[in-house]
Parts: C-alpha cells; structure tokens; sequence
C-alpha cells in the first residue's frame, strides 16, 4: 500500500541518503534508487531542506514540488507535494493585492485636488512608474493645440502642448472621444510618431493606447510604453492599465467640469460685481462693500455709479439692499441692477424710475422678496454739488457739514417689490467744498456686536462716527465706517454691508 501511494514519498537516513522510494516517487525521479543521495536525482533541493530542518521547496522539471518531512528517529519521510498551482495562486493573488493597493493610492493621489493640470501629472507620472518604463496624457485639443504631460523612466513629468494630428497614431482619436470606451489599441513602435516617443527612452518594444473614459466628456487618452528590454503587457496587465485608466479618467473629467464651472461662475461673477468708483464730471466718489459671507463675492447689497450721457446732465448713484442674501439675493441684485441700467433715460424722474422697477419686480414674479434703495441725481454747479436724493423704504442719506454737523436727506419713500402702488419724496441736497453725502445699507447700523456681542452699532453711533469725519475724503470716510462696523461685528454673522460717498471737491472745477 506504501508503494501505491498517490504522493511521491522518499526516505533518507541520517547522512541524507535515500533508503527508499515508492513507485510513484520513481516515476518521478527514476534516478532514485536506494543508496543515491537527492542531488544525484534531480532534487537537490531535499538536501538544502534537510540541512534547515523544514519543509523544502523546489522544481523538479517544470513542477514546483514540496517536500515535508516526517522523522522517525534516524529516518526522514519526505512526502512530495506538486504546488505548482497553489503557487501560482498564490502569486496571482499577491499580485491582485498589490494593484488594488496601487488603485487606491492611485484613487487618493488622483482625488486629492480638482486641478486639472495636477491630474494630468500624477496620472502620467504613476503610469510610468507602475505600468510601464514611459506614459503620456493626451487631452482634448484646445485651440487646435493638445495640452501633453509625458513621464519617462527618470519619473520627471513634461508638459508640453503640440500641434499633432491624432490620425497618425492608431486608435487614438477614437481614444479621445472618450465615450462609448474603447478596448486598448497596440501600436507598431516602428510607425509610431516621432512626438510620441521621447528622447531617452531606448528602443521601444511595445506601445499600447487606452482611452481615458470620462462622465460622458472626453477626458483623454494614455499612451503606455516599454523598452525592448521588458516583457510586452500580458492580458492580465492590460486589464490592469484599463481600470487604471478608469479611474485617471473620472479624476481628469471632474477636474474638466470643475474648472469649466468654475471659469463660467468667474465670467457670471463679473457682471455681478460692484464697479469702482472715483472721480466722476467733476465729484468725487468712493465706495465699499463687504458680503455676509466669507466665502462670496457677491450678495444682497450692491451700489452703482451711472455717469451723465452729456455734459451738464445729472449722474445717477444708486444703493441698495435685496432682502435675504448669498446666491439668490445676488441673482435679483443682478436683474435690479439691469432694469435700472435700462431706465437711465427716465433718471430724471425718480418717482417714475421707481414705479417701473415696481411693476418689472411684481411681474417676474419675486413677491416674496424686495428691494429697498436709494437714488441719488448729482450735478456740479461751480464749487458746490447738488443733488436730488430718493429713498424707496431705505435710510435716507447722511450728510457731513464741514464744521462737523451731520445732517439727514429728508426722503422716504415705499420698498420696491411688495405692492402694487408705491410713492416717494425727493430731498434736494446741497453740498459746499469738502461736504459729503453718504449713502449706506442697514447691514452697517444693524452690526451686531460690542462688548456684550448682542448691541447694535445702531444709526446714534454712526452718527457720531462721522461727526468726526468732516472735511475727511470719501476714501476715508468709506473705509471708517466699514473698519467700525466690521470691528463691532468681530468674528460674529453680519448681513452685507455696502456704503457710498459723494463729496464735492476743494479743489476748482
């Protein structure tokens, strides 16, 4: 029954020679009679394991065995194991760990930042270094010209832009599509494009083009490449290099989105932003604006300058204050700003100004929110300036007398935006060389703050401020009342602030 066993068994003594052998043993190692020690077999291996005492391991032919040893006093039995499968398991698996590792750096390095030139780097770069000896990123044309970032053995990424046609390289047009995916093209070294392999990298043995599939938007395509000196790519790491490529792709498309996003918010934001402001048909203005929140550049607030269409006529000033704030109080600042932008021509009449901007608010539907502002017509008559002022449900504006007087516009008028019928009283102002009118928002007098964080900087207090801001230039007289309120605010929730100032100048016309 020994002799019919289905694993080979040996038995060596205490020297290492073999006593015996079952059949299946000899047919293995024919050579392995009694008397003949391993190495004379063709398992010289048993002989290292004897010496460390363990199980051995070795190839005999193209077979991985392994040999595990039982001892009997000064006999061993060694029971011949074929492994070679388990083995190559075992490595496969080794492997398979070793990419899902790689995939997930590859996933968090990728991920880390929406910037899409840094995706172009690290993809580029982790493909040289992983995949093959050479990588290069090819995205979508842009202006005709393809942005290139090509990583060689070095591990130093190149970014370059080249006018090439993707025609002349197999499969990679098709690759730039990026949807439907494609199945990776292998590319003739010898026809390949002089752009495409770079100056040191020697021979190129084998080229390989996958796509990189984006969220339905070409995201690019990765040009893989190895020496002659390594092996080509088994299908194992074909399939490899295409989740590889599946993941780059998503990162690279976001990072597309995003930027396209970002550059549309950017021309958007644009329009939404306060113009600046200074000197102007001979006055002087000076303006500041501050939004609720940290992060935005635009708000509920807003403030514009119109200049007169002709020599003599009156430019137009206009603040105001949308109820709510952040995006959607933007969005309406916006429609606001235009509608009046529009009435220019009617800026003489401010009554009439106002009830069309009443009925373009009730008509688009906005009820639910309004607007209260303050129009200002402004006109210089030798060393004074007069203005005719118009709140519509705004504070009325204040006024800074050279002697340190601060006056206050008597105007009133309706918020824009609630009811059907609105009405106004315009205060006419007039200001002597070096006065002021200053034009703000309740986010200035209804700061929350002080000592206690819970008081208001309230209308007595920035009164009082500006008692001492006369003579003062509106730069000044702007940045002092935006550096009080913010400071009472400290680090607490504010609404947006906007503030305006009008000064007639010292200086002659």
């Amino acid at each position: 029954m020994w002799h019919r066993a289905p694993f080979p068994v040996l038995v060596t003594d205490a020297a290492g020679v073999i006593v015996q052998a079952n059949d299946a043993a000899l047919g293995l190692l024919p050579d392995a009679l009694p008397g003949t020690a391993p190495a004379d077999t063709g398992a010289a291996w048993l002989s290292d394991g004897r010496a460390e005492g363990a199980w051995a391991r070795g190839l005999i032919g193209q077979t991985l065995f392994e040999a595990r040893p039982v001892r009997e006093g000064d006999l061993t039995v060694w029971w011949l194991v074929d492994v070679t499968g388990l083995d190559h398991t075992t490595q496969a698996l080794r492997v398979e760990r070793e990419r899902t590792a790689f995939l997930d750096q590859a996933s968090s390095e990728l991920l880390s930042s929406l910037n899409l030139d840094r995706c172009m780097e690290v993809t580029a770069r982790l493909a040289a270094r992983h995949l093959a000896d050479a990588a290069m990123v090819i995205l979508p044309p842009h202006r005709h010209r393809y942005p290139l970032a090509y990583c060689g053995p070095d591990g130093v990424v190149v970014r370059d832009e080249a006018l090439v046609d993707p025609a002349t390289v197999p499969g990679l047009a098709e690759a730039l599509q990026g949807y439907p995916p494609l199945p990776s093209r292998w590319i003739d070294p010898a026809a390949a494009p002089g752009w495409l392999t770079r100056d040191g990298l020697h021979e190129v043995g084998s080229m390989v083009v996958s796509a990189l599939p984006g969220h339905g938007v070409p995201a690019g395509a990765l040009v893989l490449l190895r020496t002659s000196e390594h092996a080509c790519f088994s299908e194992g790491e074909e399939v490899f290099a295409r989740l590889f490529a599946a993941r780059a792709g998503a990162a690279m498309s976001a990072a597309r989105l995003y930027a396209e996003q970002t550059r549309i918010t950017e021309t958007l934001m644009r329009e939404l932003l306060p113009p600046r402001v200074g000197h102007l048909q001979g006055v002087e203005f000076a303006a500041r604006y501050r939004p609720a929140e940290d992060a935005a550049l635009v708000g509920g607030d807003f403030y514009d300058v119109h200049p007169a269409a002709e020599p003599g006529q009156e430019t137009l000033a206009v603040l105001g204050d949308v109820a709510g704030k952040g995006l959607e109080a933007a969005v309406l600042t916006s429609k606001i700003r235009h509608t009046l932008q529009a009435l220019l021509p009617l800026a003489g009449d401010h009554q009439r100004v106002l009830e069309l901007l009443n009925g373009v608010l009730l008509k688009g539907g906005t009820s639910t929110r309004f607007v209260t502002l303050v129009l200002a017509s402004i006109q210089r008559t030798g060393d004074r300036v007069r203005l005719r002022v118009t709140s519509a449900g705004h504070a009325p504006p204040l006024i800074i007398r050279k002697d340190g007087r601060v006056d206050v516009a008597d105007t009133k008028g309706t918020l824009i935006g609630m009811i059907d019928r609105i009405s106004s009283v315009t205060d006419t102002v007039v200001l002597e060389p070096g006065e002021t009118c200053l034009l703000y928002t309740d986010g200035i007098t209804e700061a929350k703050g002080g000592p206690l964080g819970d008081e208001m900087f309230g209308d007595e207090r920035l009164m009082e401020e500006l008692r001492q801001c006369a003579d003062m230039p509106p730069e000044a007289i702007t940045e002092r009342v935006e550096m009080l309120s913010s400071q009472w605010v400290g680090g607490g929730d504010h609404d947006d602030m906007a503030v305006i100032a009008i000064t007639a100048p010292r200086g002659a016309h």
